[in-house]
């Protein structure tokens, strides 16, 4: 109208007559309920705790409640709230058990289990780091320190078989109920091959204690220690660093040997002799 009267020198009346417009209609104003505010925070309130629940199904709880608001008016205020339907989520299948506990399944010689589990750390830039870490639970090895921004499954099963083609099978695989390790992928590429799964028990990480003081040591002398620029950096330091940590660094358990030589003592053993636990002196 105010465009018309603009354009043309004419009246409202004249401007409304000519685009059948009713006058009382350019002069309404919406008048927002009075109870508006209180039903959007109650509505708010219904929403988080039944988050399954459709806009009928808050309306109807609503008017329970005393307020007037048919399902057109719950509707707007839902669509403009930008309320949804939270999606159906799927439990989640544990499958740990006490028993696989490191302190219940020992390892009893080399490639007899390994530990499997994660690590997190940040470049300079802010970016995440995750770090896959395998540890031959009996000689301290670690065979394999995967540095990438993110590991699924998959990846987690090439590295396996890249380790493996130049280490051999482990027995078993002791690893979290991570998502990448109790994937279906992983675990029935794992019983094709004839390895063995312990899945520890749900929240209790120190059932893993092998990847978990390695993983102390892997805090306390390399990641907190570097700061890494970028994604390549931290791969090759990584690398650097397992190399000395298999070949130079002393290991308590071991006698004050190196894992390396540790292993090589398992090797030097004659045919069918027993290996001695860690910790204790190797025949010369």
């Amino acid at each position: 109208m105010n465009h018309l009267q603009a354009t043309f020198p004419c009246s409202e009346r004249r401007a409304a007559r000519v685009v059948s417009v009713s006058r009382s209609t350019l002069r309404y104003e919406a008048r927002l309920p009075d109870d508006e505010p209180r039903l959007l925070s109650r509505m708010e309130v219904l929403v988080r705790k039944h988050p399954r629940y459709g806009y009928r199904r808050i309306g109807d709880l609503l008017r329970r409640e005393g307020f007037r608001a048919n399902p057109k008016r719950i509707y707007r205020l839902w669509k403009r709230e930008g309320y949804r339907v939270a999606r159906a989520q799927h439990k989640k299948r544990r499958l740990g058990a006490g028993e696989n506990a490191c302190h219940r399944h020992r390892p009893e010689r080399r490639n007899h289990i390994w530990a499997l589990d994660f690590i997190f750390d940040r470049d300079e830039g802010g970016r995440s780091l995750k770090w896959l870490t395998v540890v031959d639970e009996y000689t301290r090895e670690c065979p394999k320190l995967l540095c990438e921004r993110s590991i699924t499954a998959q990846d987690v099963i090439d590295e396996l078989i890249r380790v493996m083609q130049i280490r051999g099978v482990p027995g078993h695989i002791r690893a979290d109920n991570g998502p990448e390790f109790i994937a279906a992928a992983i675990r029935t590429w794992l019983r094709k091959a004839g390895i063995g799964t312990l899945f520890v028990e749900p929240g209790a990480p120190w059932e893993n204690g092998y990847a978990e003081s390695f993983h102390a040591r892997l805090r306390d002398e390399f990641l907190n220690a570097e700061a890494f620029a970028n994604l390549r950096e931290a791969q090759a330091l990584g690398e650097q660093w397992r190399r000395e940590y298999n070949h130079e660094r002393p290991h308590s358990s071991l006698g004050a040997l190196t894992p390396s030589e540790f292993a090589a003592g398992l090797a030097a053993l004659p045919v069918g002799a027993t290996p001695l636990p860690p910790g204790q002196s190797l025949p010369s």
